[in-house]
């Protein structure tokens, strides 16, 4: 069967325009309207898609398949050019009998043309054909425009779902333009419109803010790296004035003594030969060779001189921020309260990671490890099924850290941060493990955090973190917390 690409390019329909119509029409609709009204971050996202979609319905749009009526016609009326003028009207009978079994738009022109007036029977056959042609580009025009309509209701119906997912994430997780954009990419081909995965999002986001303490230590977590002074690899020479001592012209003070002939700064030792007669004549013979020793009197004076140095400029520089790796311990002694606490905490790294491009990993551990990667493709289902997950278990501390330093050898996870979050009552770590985390902080990529639910964490294990950060849900600094505020 023919395709509509095929067709399309030798009736030459324009396509393009047709799309570019479908977009601007879409773009227009009042649904559309009074949500980038609300949500204009999420406006900015979504206008960059339009080059993907347009190249999408393009595509679709040349892969369609022509209607086997539509293709049959054509057909024949290919057939019918390049033949004689006798041959033509000797089958025109059958191609109009044709023409009404296809239910052709052009059998009742056809009719009209077979008996018409006209007695030049090449002209008739010319103008049978071009009428004939304009049938079938109306016919192709008119399939682009009704396919593209449907393209277009599918398409809205795929924006009204994304777009009421994503501004009820916004509320939650957008921090700025950059979280709006990576939040409308995660919630392509994701269906999760039930009221109760929004209830839950809304539920940990309303926790969240609760404890402004939980989430103030999420925010110095994550931006926890320090700038730090980077040389500029050219070194430039600048001018600068130093002051330098040169000799004054004018004497001023005795610096030291030299061999000269000047008879007014004679030491007395050398005038002294002048009163014994035997030795006179040394006098002057050191007179005229000038050896004769002699007060040296010289002045100093400061001026000004400029020179070039090299100067090599420092500034400073962010460390890069790697993705986030969150370890949670899931044993019973972390259910209730703190199960709220460590989801919560989860969701405000969501949040940073979403506005600064990182990545957030979760792996929650007790007597075994289950992974969940909250911004990849299907990252918002993950974050659903993990805010679902119960805390009731074991505690393997020593598994989790040691797959942790497996995953972060790998390239992709530089200068990761390592979170993890536990009331850190668990068994002593082997001496092993903590050489190694202890080797790839010396390396300087690699950051460990501690987040301690509980003041009763064993220091012995809490001593191998970068920083220990603390959020005690006793009943005790709960309610410090709270008359504090």
């Amino acid at each position: 069967m023919m395709s509509l690409a095929t067709l399309e390019m030798l009736l030459s329909v324009n396509e393009g325009q047709l799309i570019e119509e479908i977009i601007i029409s879409l773009l227009a609709t009042p649904q559309l309207a009074v949500f980038f009204e609300k949500h204009p971050r999420l406006k900015k996202a979504l206008l960059k898609d339009l080059s993907g979609w347009k190249k999408d319905l393009k595509q679709r749009m040349q892969d369609a398949l022509v209607p086997a009526q539509l293709s049959e016609e054509f057909e024949l009326y290919r057939q019918s050019l390049g033949i004689s003028t006798d041959a033509f009207f000797n089958q025109l009978p059958s191609v109009i009998a044709k023409l009404q079994q296809l239910d052709s738009p052009f059998c009742r022109e056809a009719h009209q043309l077979q008996s018409g007036k006209i007695e030049n029977r090449s002209a008739r056959q010319s103008l049978f054909v071009q009428r004939w042609r304009i049938s079938l580009i109306l016919q192709v025009t008119t399939l682009h425009k009704e396919l593209l309509e449907q393209e277009k209701e599918q398409l809205l119906a795929e924006l009204q779902r994304r777009l009421a997912l994503s501004g009820n994430l916004e509320d939650i997780l957008g921090e700025n333009e950059r979280a709006a954009g990576r939040l409308w990419d995660l919630t392509k081909g994701v269906n999760m419109t039930s009221a109760y995965n929004d209830q839950l999002l809304s539920r940990y986001s309303d926790f969240l803010r609760q404890q402004p303490e939980l989430e103030k230590i999420a925010q110095l977590l994550g931006r926890s790296q320090t700038a730090q002074a980077i040389p500029d690899d050219s070194v430039v020479l600048e001018p600068m004035t130093i002051m330098e001592k040169v000799p004054e012209t004018v004497p001023e003070q005795v610096n030291g003594l030299n061999q000269s002939d000047d008879i007014l700064r004679l030491l007395p030792a050398e005038l002294a030969m002048l009163g014994l007669e035997d030795i006179e004549f040394e006098f002057y013979r050191k007179l005229l060779e000038k050896q004769l020793l002699t007060y040296r009197l010289q002045g100093d004076s400061w001026q000004e001189r400029k020179v070039l140095r090299p100067i090599t400029h420092h500034h400073d520089e962010e460390q890069p921020r790697g993705p986030f790796v969150v370890c949670i311990d899931t044993s019973g002694s972390m259910g209730g309260l703190n199960e709220r606490c460590a989801k919560a905490f989860c969701l405000a790294l969501m949040k940073i990671a979403l506005a600064d491009n990182r990545a957030c990993h979760v792996m929650l551990f007790s007597t075994e490890i289950v992974h969940y990667d909250l911004l990849s493709i299907d990252g918002l289902e993950q974050c659903i099924r993990f805010l679902h997950q119960t805390f009731k278990g074991g505690t393997d501390l020593a598994a989790c850290l040691q797959e942790t330093a497996l995953k972060l050898e790998s390239k992709q996870w530089i200068d990761a941060d390592a979170v993890v979050i536990s009331d850190f009552v668990a068994q002593r770590l082997p001496d092993e493990l903590i050489q190694k985390i202890k080797a790839m902080q010396k390396k300087g990529k690699y950051r460990f955090h501690a987040v301690s639910v509980s003041n009763y964490g064993k220091p012995s294990i809490m001593k191998i973190f970068d920083h220990i950060w603390r959020f005690d849900t006793g009943l005790k600094s709960r309610l410090l917390r709270r008359f504090s505020r």
